[in-house]
């Protein structure tokens, strides 16, 4: 079922999606303060230090100024490391048929859009918050490609599940005190303004003729209830553990974890005195009833390990590498290596699989727009980004070329790291030097001279040629 509006529809539209917008704007805020890293601006304007919804809504309200600039101190930020383990290691590398060793027309398309580049950010959104949305509209040369993070798209689906009945994004506004929005319908493209007052003005459509709406949704994790679920949500209990347990050892650290020495029966004059006292290695007292002793430091080293355990344990949980969480990476060969990163690499797989089908469809829809066709069994590649000593796979892909008889460049795309601007340029060289290669022009002549001969070039020397 797809869903055309006509102009008296697109205010009821938009207010029916802004309130799906609302109902989820608080679980995808709460995400995004999480992945904020703390700084002295967005605490100024109450980011970093929400006491609601924030990183920090476990402190009291009433605390003191100082208090609450050791919490804000305290704030360890590892969901960010989480979501970027598995975003830097998913590069979408090529899209061709199963029996083709050439890319589908639609891979131009993602070039000339720089996709390269910008698939890095649907990743990474998709991952964070659960979804994230690509829309693929008509334009010169080519199709344009966006991605859209969910905190400024919301897409409303009904019985297909591949393409949403109705799309909401909002955009930059160039008036004051204006809220801009982009409407998809399966035809058109509504441009709405929203006033302060919250008035809605339509001021501009655009017809794509698609036939449904042009969004693709990408998801990270859902189940069959249709429930979704990124990778921060989750792990939001593990990071609010940990973040209280630096804010314990920083306040041990900022009030107990230094000597502190005490004088009975003494009191200073002054301040003066007082600063002397202090900064003597020497002290000496008339009076016997003075005495003189010290409070023991804190011991932190129960709150470091309290925190390097919350750390594993969030490593676990989120099948992130616990070396990338706690930095303790020592005299690894690759085997262990690889060994460490199993559990990481079988998730990196799940989100390529569901990732995958959702750049093959936003391939297909480029391709469409273009009015070409696209092979029904072309997948996406993804680029060998797994931790491997070179040495061994250079032994392993030598073998398989001598014992199975594998074709040489058919291997060249399993080399870890090798992209496929590089395969490319590797064939045009290969093939330049075979080009000037000596016997490969000798056989090239012998194979000219049969055919011309009539299939007759290695069949016995005619006389002639042999006086000769």
């Amino acid at each position: 079922m797809t869903t055309t509006l006509d102009i008296s529809q697109v205010p009821g539209a938009v207010r029916d999606l802004l309130e799906w917008r609302r109902g989820e704007s608080s679980r995808l805020e709460r995400i995004y303060l999480y992945l904020r890293d703390p700084d002295a601006e967005a605490s100024a304007v109450g980011l970093t230090g929400n006491l609601t919804n924030g990183p920090l809504r476990w402190l009291k309200s009433s605390v003191s100024p100082e208090v609450k600039r050791l919490a804000e101190l305290s704030r360890v930020n590892m969901l960010k490391f989480v979501v970027s383990a598995t975003t830097q290691v998913m590069y979408v590398d090529g899209f061709r048929a199963r029996d083709s060793s050439d890319e589908e027309p639609a891979w131009d398309v993602w070039q000339r859009n720089k996709m390269d580049a910008r698939q890095i950010g649907v990743h990474r959104s998709a991952l964070s918050y659960g979804v994230s949305y690509v829309t693929v509209l008509p334009g010169t040369p080519v199709p344009v490609i966006r991605g859209a993070s969910p905190r400024k798209m919301t897409a409303v689906y009904g019985d297909d599940d591949d393409w949403p009945e109705l799309a909401l994004e909002q955009r930059r506004s160039a008036k004051k005190n204006t809220t801009l929005f982009r409407v998809y319908d399966a035809m058109n493209t509504w441009w709405v303004e929203q006033s302060e007052k919250d008035e809605l003005s339509i001021i501009d459509v655009q017809g794509h003729d698609i036939g449904h709406c042009p969004v693709v949704r990408f998801v990270s994790n859902i189940n069959d209830d249709g429930i979704i679920e990124g990778e921060v949500e989750p792990l939001i209990p593990l990071q609010d553990q940990i973040n209280v347990t630096t804010f314990g050892l920083q306040v041990a650290q900022h009030y107990a974890a230094f000597r502190q020495r005490y004088i009975l029966g003494w009191t200073a004059p002054d301040e003066a005195a007082a600063l002397t006292a202090s900064a003597k290695k020497l002290w000496t007292f008339e009076d016997a009833e003075v005495k003189v002793g010290e409070f023991s430091q804190t011991d932190l080293s129960g709150y470091i390990n309290s925190r390097e355990a919350s750390l594993r344990h969030l490593a676990t949980i989120s099948q992130t590498p616990a070396h990338e969480l706690l930095g303790q990476l020592v005299n690894l060969s690759a085997e262990a290596l690889a060994a460490a990163e199993a559990n990481h690499q079988r998730k990196v797989t799940e989100r390529q699989t569901s990732f995958g089908e959702g750049w093959e469809q936003v391939l297909e829809l480029a391709a469409d727009i273009q009015l070409q066709m696209t092979d029904p069994t072309a997948a996406v590649r993804w680029r060998d980004t797994e931790a491997r000593a070179l040495s061994s796979v250079a032994d392993a892909l030598g073998k398989l070329a001598a014992q199975l008889g594998v074709p040489k460049r058919a291997l060249w795309e399993k080399i870890p790291g090798v992209t496929q601007d590089d395969i490319a340029r590797w064939i045009a060289m290969a093939d330049e030097e075979k080009a000037v290669d000596p016997m490969s022009q000798l056989a090239a002549t012998l194979s000219a001279q049969g055919a011309t001969d009539g299939g007759r070039a290695n069949g016995p020397i005619p006389p002639a040629a042999a006086t000769a």
